[in-house]
């Protein structure tokens, strides 16, 4: 066989060598279009629908290329299941000693030299802290990656992990001496001599922003780049083309010199006073921003005396620290790693507080104890396409919600992509006109009114007990979930899961072993969850979701569009909100035998003339405004399911 098409067909390896495979024409017309792309070396922008296996459409093609490939996609949670499961199938089918590699950024790693810090640290006496750390040196012995993903006795979110794994701030590189048993350089070299490297778009997006900077890359070079969930793409680019404060840096800055100081400097009685000074100001600055948790644009307490003369001392401590550090800093490479990490994050803290680009959305965030100060900027195009052309080759955007109405503008423009890019948009093989049904209620109130969430939630019930709860329950904002949850409790009969009560991973678990659940989730649980079978037979979606114009980002992004002629609602807010709305969508129908009702309460979707972007972008399902037929969707599925020989 000489194309992926025909590996990919009914008579391919894949159909003989995987149980249940079943060849999709636009499969190969994927697999066909990536395969040109890559030996062309030019851009394509390809929507794939839900089921039509894109992962297996542009492997094929890239491990038979014979160039050098790097494969990105949206989180590690897929990039594992990418590179583990997917990619070694594949690999082993068609029989190709193709190098791979799996890449993830530097704190998923162990840092050897991190960990024997924090084992000497006599603040690191807590219980669970002891246990925790012995639990990881006994993997350190036997883990050949260093990837903590692997050790489930300490989850990847557990606080000591920031103990044991490095920053770009604290690594100390080729001066560590542990530096020859590095888990992050050994996975580096592994991807410098690979073929195809695996790695998620915030390594990418990480790398990309070295490069932009003048720092040393990261990745290796690649004749072909393909980007999997490229939805998320601008969003990440932002992130990681701005700035970022963080009141953690600080703090760990304060705390790996005073481990220094008592390693190196302990005849320098100023310094310990300075770090104080430091953390103090740290937790006073936190103060200043308010006592709730909030996200909002920078101007809205960059007036406030308070604040400005916490930022002012926040500064000068660290102007303080950095001149202490400066002739200590020849003691140790630690102590020296300390005078560099002051300066630069001194630095940063100047060029936040000059933030006055038109181009950058200047904003902040507070938490219970902590802040974040950011400089997101605007417009990533011109500097995604400058890394592009920096690397001249092919590249493949793939996704299954790339487009608004079957047009691919809105993305393009938003990464930079030039307009010579070929697009493509294949539609999901499954069968929603016949599987699926969209239920818009009818006499909903608009959803500013003071009584849309209740009415809301009376018609989704009425649909949860006609599926037999199996239902998820998706809402644009954390006010209307909790409002969810206490109006529901008392009026469903089936299990309630909500997010936050655990992490997404074991509600999900719990969802599927449970068989009748209710979860009710927000962003987070709008993609990237796959549910497949009986176990989720509806989907209610609260609102349309546009994103809020009081979040500072969309609130700057809104004012640049106006600045600069454009219209906010056509070119930025609708369609963001047709996309979001489609991942959405796209958690019903999972599998070829899936069926389910699909029950959208915003009456905008019917009453305004945009509404009729938003179905237009959606599957060709039947429709109803009426419960009645909701129900009786429910009973004939029943009545199907009960004939089939295998129902119990």
């Amino acid at each position: 066989m000489t194309d992926a098409r025909e590996l990919l067909g009914p008579d391919g390896p894949l159909a003989d060598a995987i149980p249940g495979f079943q060849a999709r024409n636009e499969q190969q017309a994927l697999a066909e279009a990536v395969e040109d792309t890559i030996a062309g070396a030019r851009t394509l922008i390809a929507e794939a629908g839900t089921g039509i296996g894109k992962t297996y459409a542009y492997l094929v093609p890239a491990l038979r290329s014979g160039r050098r490939v790097i494969v990105s996609t949206g989180t590690r949670t897929l990039q594992d299941q990418l590179y583990h499961k997917d990619l070694p199938v594949v690999r082993r089918i068609l029989d190709l000693p193709v190098r791979t590699a799996l890449l993830k950024g530097r704190n998923n790693y162990l840092c050897l030299y991190r960990l024997d810090q924090a084992e000497a640290d006599p603040r690191s006496d807590a219980p669970r802290t002891l246990d925790e750390l012995q639990r990881i040196r006994e993997w350190a012995a036997t883990t050949r990656s260093g990837d903590i993903s692997e050790l489930a006795d300490v989850p990847a979110d557990r606080p000591v992990w920031s103990s044991a794994t490095s920053t770009a701030d604290n690594c100390l590189g080729q001066d560590c001496p542990l530096y020859a048993d590095c888990f992050l350089m050994g996975a580096r070299k592994r991807a410098q001599e690979a073929d195809l490297v695996v790695v998620n778009h915030h390594l990418l997006m990480a790398d990309m922003a070295l490069k932009e900077g003048g720092y040393g890359e990261v990745l290796p070079g690649a004749d072909a780049y393909i980007l999997d969930e490229a939805h998320q793409l601008p969003d990440v680019a932002a992130q990681f083309f701005g700035l970022s404060l963080t009141s953690r840096r600080f703090l760990e800055l304060a705390r790996d010199t005073t481990a220094e100081y008592l390693r190196e400097a302990g005849d320098q009685p100023e310094l310990p006073g300075c770090v104080d000074a430091l953390r103090k100001a740290v937790l006073d600055f936190r103060l200043c921003l308010g006592s709730r948790g909030q996200r909002s644009a920078w101007a809205v307490v960059a007036e406030l005396p308070a604040v400005q003369e916490g930022l002012r001392h926040l500064a000068h401590c660290l102007e303080e620290l950095l001149h202490v550090l400066e002739p200590l800093a020849p003691r140790g490479k630690g102590l020296e790693a300390c005078h560099r990490r002051s300066g630069e994050l001194l630095a940063d803290l100047e060029a936040f507080r000059r933030g006055d680009s038109e181009d950058c959305a200047q904003w902040f965030e507070t938490f219970s104890q902590s802040f974040m100060l950011r400089l997101t900027p605007l417009d990533v195009g011109r500097k995604f396409l400058s890394q592009m052309e920096r690397h001249p080759g092919a590249w493949v955007f793939t996704s299954a919600t790339l487009s608004v109405g079957a047009d691919f503008g809105h993305f393009r423009r938003r990464m930079g992509i030039p307009e010579d890019a070929e697009t493509m948009r294949l539609d999901s093989p499954f069968d929603y006109a016949n599987n699926a049904l969209l239920f818009v209620p009818s006499g909903l109130p608009e959803p500013n009114a003071p009584n849309y969430n209740q009415a809301f939630l009376d018609v989704a019930a009425q649909v949860v007990r006609a599926s037999g709860g199996r239902a998820f329950l998706l809402f644009t904002s954390y006010r209307a979930l909790n409002q969810a949850a206490d109006y529901l409790r008392e009026r469903l009969s089936y299990p309630l899961l909500v997010q936050g009560q655990a992490s997404q991973h074991a509600l999900l678990e719990a969802f599927r072993r449970q068989g009748d659940a209710v979860l009710l989730g927000t962003a987070s649980f709008w993609e990237g969850v796959d549910v497949k079978g009986e176990a989720l037979s509806a989907v209610c979606i609260d609102r349309l979701p546009f994103a809020s114009p009081s979040d500072p980002v969309t609130e700057a992004r809104i004012a640049h569009l106006r600045r600069n002629e454009g219209n906010p609602f056509r070119d930025y807010q609708l369609p963001q909100a047709v996309i979001t709305l489609r991942q959405g969508v796209g958690r019903l129908i999972r599998d070829h035998a899936d069926h389910g009702v699909l029950m959208i309460g915003d009456p905008r979707l019917i009453g305004r003339s945009y509404g009729r972007q938003f179905l237009d972008s959606l599957p060709a399902m039947s429709r109803t405004r009426d419960i009645g037929v909701v129900e009786s969707f429910f009973d004939s599925l029943r009545s199907t399911l009960k004939e089939r020989p295998d129902t119990p």
